[in-house]
């Protein structure tokens, strides 16, 4: 299917994107798989300096960032050096594995696997939204000052939490899904392990080195240039200045970089180019759990119904009820929680990035691309270059 789409459609996109009251910034990038599309627009300011949004300001991935992860995960599967069906214990240390996971009298630690962490089915509580009971929220705590905290910390906040429900048998025909910062503070670890250097070293050395993304970076990572500062992340009316707990969400949350760098990284993997074997790719979408209807504070802050989830990876798709009894294009990529967003659409054959940097509007990214879309593919395509 030949896609068509145009600029205009695009500013548009922008303009209505900024329009909302707390939204001080939007980026949005369009590439068509034969790339005669590449268009790129931004608005708004980047900063509270008045510093203008630009196509190549780069901004914070958030839990984009998973779908990286998610990545070197399976490359790492590729290679023999991790089981997904391996039960976590044999790559963590006592110190962490021990209690992770208790509930109704039940110690279900041992039998969390790789494959769990990756889809969301540990039923491991999440140490960034959830709160023990007579604390204060980590949320809170982050607006209220920075904070650095490692995975010593981590695991003694989630210890002292309540599990969703017990790890999902991966072959049951109904299995239960809840997202969980918690399960890639895991797997950071596990890669640290068997690879035998940080998360992040080994993240640039088998993705972000490879394919050239030299625009991208980890939060508090020393560079050998001089970084340009990110686009402001907004909770509300209040700038978001959280370096030191950027830097400590590496693998589910820590990166940065360009629109044009998140699109060059999703064409590798859409097209296969960061796997040995083609099924790969496959595996990681072969089994779509969806997440539920939200039932609590907490909930509504996560990912949940209709969203579906694989392994380190999201599909959206609306329902024809919520689309006027057509059928909705899917979008299968990942999204993070200050509105920024990384797809493939199929059925358009396009790539999409971009954010809002609001914290408010995680889910603007659902509410808006699929709208737009049926513009971008509609409108004729006249020899667009990247602005």
């Amino acid at each position: 299917m030949v896609t068509t789409a145009s600029p205009t459609a695009l500013d548009d996109l922008v303009a209505q994107l900024v329009s909302r009251r707390t939204i001080r910034h939007a980026v949005v990038a369009v590439e068509s798989e034969d790339q005669t599309l590449r268009v790129t627009r931004a608005a708004g300011q980047a900063r509270p300096d008045g510093t203008p949004m630009r196509p190549e300001t780069p901004f914070h991935y958030a839990s984009v960032t998973k779908l990286y992860t998610a990545t070197l995960v399976m490359e790492l599967w590729e290679q023999g050096r991790l089981g997904l069906e391996v039960p976590i214990r044999a790559y963590l240390p006592s110190e962490v594995a021990d209690g992770l996971h208790r509930l109704q009298g039940v110690d279900h630690s041992d039998a969390i696997t790789v494959r769990h962490l990756l889809s969301h089915t540990s039923g491991l509580p999440d140490y960034f939204l959830d709160t023990p009971e007579g604390e204060t929220s980590f949320t809170d705590l982050l607006l209220q000052g920075d904070v650095a905290y490692d995975l010593a910390d981590v695991v003694a906040r989630v210890r002292r939490l309540t599990p969703y429900f017990p790890p999902q048998d991966p072959g049951a025909a109904r299995r239960r899904a809840r997202y969980s910062d918690t399960n890639f503070q895991l797997l950071g670890a596990i890669i640290a392990a068997v690879t035998g250097t940080t998360f992040q070293q080994a993240v640039e050395d088998q993705l972000l080195e490879p394919l050239g993304l030299d625009d991208t970076w980890f939060a508090g990572r020393p560079r050998s240039d001089p970084a340009p500062a990110p686009a402001a992340i907004w909770s509300g009316d209040e700038v978001l200045v959280a370096p030191l707990a950027m830097a400590s969400m590496a693998p589910e949350g820590g990166l940065i970089g360009t629109a044009a760098d998140a699109l060059r990284f999703l064409r590798a993997l859409i097209a296969g180019r960061l796997f040995v074997h083609e099924t790969t790719l496959g595996l990681m979408q072969e089994r779509w759990t969806r997440f539920g209807l939200p039932r609590s504070r907490t909930a509504i802050m996560a990912p949940g119904w209709p969203i579906e989830y694989g392994l380190g990876i999201k599909r959206f798709r609306l329902p024809r009820l919520l689309n006027a009894g057509r059928r909705a294009p899917t979008l299968i990529g990942h999204t993070g929680a200050s509105g920024s967003w990384l797809f493939w659409c199929p059925e358009h054959e396009l790539y999409l990035a971009g954010t809002v940097d609001q914290t408010t509007a995680a889910g603007l990214p659902y509410q808006r691309l699929p709208r737009a879309l049926h513009r971008l593919h509609t409108l004729p395509r006249a020899g667009v270059g990247r602005s």
